[in-house]
């Protein structure tokens, strides 16, 4: 998703070195006492999460939540190690829903087990099934996303290319972006297409998966590396060639491509429900379309977020598990945790609730947001790889997509990939 972070290498040493399964996952317990304060800890500033602290402490008086920032590019490496160490400081979490499996076969995450039915009932499955590893819970999914296609209008006016439509059964093709993107380029529009998270596995995994490529994963166990199949190689050299062209442009990274688009510097941007509100201010007539796929392939759209896992060393595990409960399983607690983002609750109930207001997040700029969020959830939706590997993989991935993007030929990275995935693997195996 749109916070995801590439690990430090000492980090992924530790992980390598660490992951022996979750026997040593310490038994559900520790409820400690039911009144006090406990410890929630994330990457969002203090204003994303007041306002469903102040709801649960409402509905808990005897109940006090202190919330605790870790910077984005620090979270990782600062939780990895404060969870070995046994930090009985942290009682509830936020974990990146890919790492779900590495966390818990590490024992950093209580068992929810007993939660199952009442997790299957709240969420979809594919935020449901994310969250298990070796048939278990480990955590519970707090929000949800997609990405849609944003357009510049007045530039595809000005380039005499008609706009795309919302209809999820009538989106196009990354062939028409394409060629569009090239119009714009031709009538004055500096870029043709710009990714937001231009080396995120996140956001180029459906490359891929459209063409029929896999996530590059695969294999009994979720260590056998698949990145040159011929829809990775595919998916690859036409991302390449972006670049390549012209079309994208190097040397502008991660999150700084927004106000590239919002200035009206680029024809098409691939973007989530974040930028709904952010690109509200810009001085161009801009929508919202769904996801492109490749001609002859089929439409994926990337999905997932931040989940809550409760940390096994914490001493207040009952009133860890309350506050877990209401921000995931209560809808109006769900729903609490969005007041202050245009990011998705993945509770389905508060999802109800609040797709309709994505519609006017921006006027009529984003018209047609929530219809295209709600049949990607149903249709299209394809979560992140399970495997306790998946640390590695998104760094060397993140480090191949780089390396392409500036110019090495794809073919020759995706093996380099592999072989690098193998070798860091092999203790895990």
């Amino acid at each position: 998703m749109r916070r995801n972070v590439v690990l430090a290498a000492l980090v992924v040493a530790a992980v390598v070195a660490g992951c022996g399964g979750s026997g040593d996952q310490p038994a559900a317990g520790n409820a400690g006492p039911e009144t006090g304060t406990i410890t929630f800890t994330g990457t969002d500033n203090a204003a994303t999460y007041a306002p469903v602290i102040a709801a649960f402490e409402a509905k808990n008086p005897g109940i006090k939540v202190t919330y605790t920032q870790i910077p984005f590019d620090q979270f990782n490496a600062t939780m990895q190690q404060r969870l070995s160490a046994k930090d009985a400081g942290i009682d509830v979490y936020t974990v990146d829903e890919p790492r779900v499996s590495q966390l818990a076969a590490k024992g950093f995450l209580v068992d929810l087990g007993e939660l199952d039915a009442r997790a299957k009932s709240s969420f979809g499955p594919t935020a449901y099934a994310v969250n298990h590893f070796r048939d278990k819970l480990w955590s519970l999914p707090m929000w949800n996303s997609t990405q849609f296609l944003f357009y510049n209008k007045t530039a595809l006016a000005k380039a005499q290319v008609a706009p795309p439509t919302a209809d999820p059964a009538k989106r196009w093709t990354w062939e028409q972006v394409e060629a569009a993107g090239r119009k714009a380029q031709q009538a004055g529009t500096k870029y043709g297409l710009f990714m937001e998270q231009p080396e995120a596995y996140y956001q180029l995994q459906p490359l891929a998966e459209s063409l029929g490529g896999g996530s590059g994963i695969t294999g009994d166990d979720a260590l056998t590396p698949a990145v040159e199949t011929d829809g990775w190689k595919k998916a690859m050299q036409w991302y390449g060639a972006t670049y390549a062209s012209g079309l994208s442009p190097r040397g502008i990274g991660g999150f700084q491509t927004g106000p590239v688009f919002s200035t009206g510097n680029a024809a098409f941007f691939v973007g989530g429900p974040w930028d709904l509100k952010i690109f509200g201010s810009a001085k161009f007539d801009w929508g919202v379309a769904p996801l492109p796929y490749f001609a002859g392939g089929k439409p994926v759209t990337p999905t997932g977020s931040w989940s809550l896992g409760i940390n096994p060393a914490s001493k207040q595990q009952g009133m860890a598990r309350k506050f877990l409960e209401f921000a995931t399983l209560d809808a109006a607690g769900n729903l609490a945790t969005t007041k202050t983002t245009t990011i998705i609750p993945a509770n389905l109930e508060a999802q109800k609730q609040y797709l309709p207001a994505m519609d006017a997040y921006s006027g009529a700029h984003t018209a047609g947001a929530s219809a295209i969020t709600a049949y990607e959830a149903a249709s299209t939706a394809t979560s992140r790889p399970v495997s306790v590997g998946y640390i590695q993989f998104e760094e060397v991935m993140g480090k191949a997509f780089a390396d392409i993007r500036n110019g090495s030929e794809p073919n020759a990275r995706l093996a380099e990939a592999t072989r690098q995935l193998m070798d860091a693997w092999k203790s895990i195996k």
